[in-house]
């Protein structure tokens, strides 16, 4: 399951939760915001930033969600994000890293080296099984929960965050936001299901979808429907699409023309519409 474009997701939409996930907060959490930030000499970039207003000179966060093992993860994280902090010192008043695991048995197994790192207030470590259950969590920390569920209880914890976000206070942007994440996570895992079988049994009105869309659909325009989900994508992912991908998508059939037209809303990059495909 690709879960590191779902956090991130989650983190762009809403930054405040990375300190709802290590318990503590600045006082200007409200305006963080979520990146990634390039470092030159050497040249390597880094995903999951969460930075302070740039008129403020407040904490930098390093997030990495690791959902395989890899033993050399924190020689990386640690030198990368410390080389950042020194080439742009000024900026910031104080740096912290945050690494999230689905479970204690896929952290790197030798940490001695990294002793005074991990013990000494300079990082936090979160197992997303110990949070407790969807259920009893805030409905954004059990959308992040939700993505280590099993396949058998994941629909029924996935109906519950959709029905507390009908009772939180939230804009409807917002609630939006939390039905999209939460369907995309269920497309990931539920993968015999297709974008709108995972909408009917969440109970979501699918007549939300695009209006042109809805009635291309209508009239069984295949042509109608790859002229639109060619638009969206366009739009979506600010680039024309190339002769080869327009080719690759004029190929597909209409049921899954019908789920990309779905899918799309979830990409940000031309990497995600890749993936995709691939995927079917």
């Amino acid at each position: 399951m690709r879960r590191d474009p779902l956090f991130y997701k989650l983190f762009a939409q809403s930054p405040g939760l990375l300190f709802d996930l290590i318990g503590t907060r600045p006082s200007n959490a409200a305006n963080y915001r979520f990146d990634s930030v390039a470092v030159k000499e050497p040249k390597f970039e880094i995903d999951g930033v969460f930075l302070p207003p740039e008129d403020e000179q407040g904490i930098v966060y390093f997030c990495e969600v690791q959902m395989q093992r890899d033993e050399l993860l924190y020689e990386r994280l640690f030198a990368e994000s410390a080389l950042y902090f020194y080439r742009n010192r000024s900026r910031f008043s104080d740096w912290q890293v945050v690494l999230i695991y689905p479970s204690r048995s896929i952290e790197q197994s030798d940490v001695y080296p990294h002793r005074s790192m991990l013990n000494g207030g300079q990082a936090y470590r979160v197992y997303l099984d110990e949070l407790g259950e969807v259920s009893d969590l805030p409905v954004m920390v059990g959308a992040i929960v939700l993505t280590i569920v099993t396949e058998s209880e994941a629909p029924a914890a996935a109906r519950d965050l959709i029905a507390r976000t009908e009772q939180e206070p939230v804009t409807p942007q917002q609630k939006q936001d939390i039905i999209d994440i939460v369907t995309s996570i269920l497309v990931y895992k539920l993968t015999n299901l297709s974008r709108s079988e995972i909408k009917k049994m969440l109970g979501i009105d699918l007549t939300k979808e695009p209006r042109a869309i809805r009635e291309a659909k209508a009239e069984g325009r295949e042509e109608g429907i790859l002229s639109v989900v060619t638009r969206l994508l366009t739009r979506r992912l600010s680039q024309e699409l190339s002769e080869e991908m327009r080719s690759r998508l004029s190929s597909l059939p209409l049921p899954v023309l019908e789920d990309l037209s779905e899918a799309l809303l979830d990409f940000t990059t031309l990497a995600d519409l890749e993936a995709w495909l691939e995927a079917r």
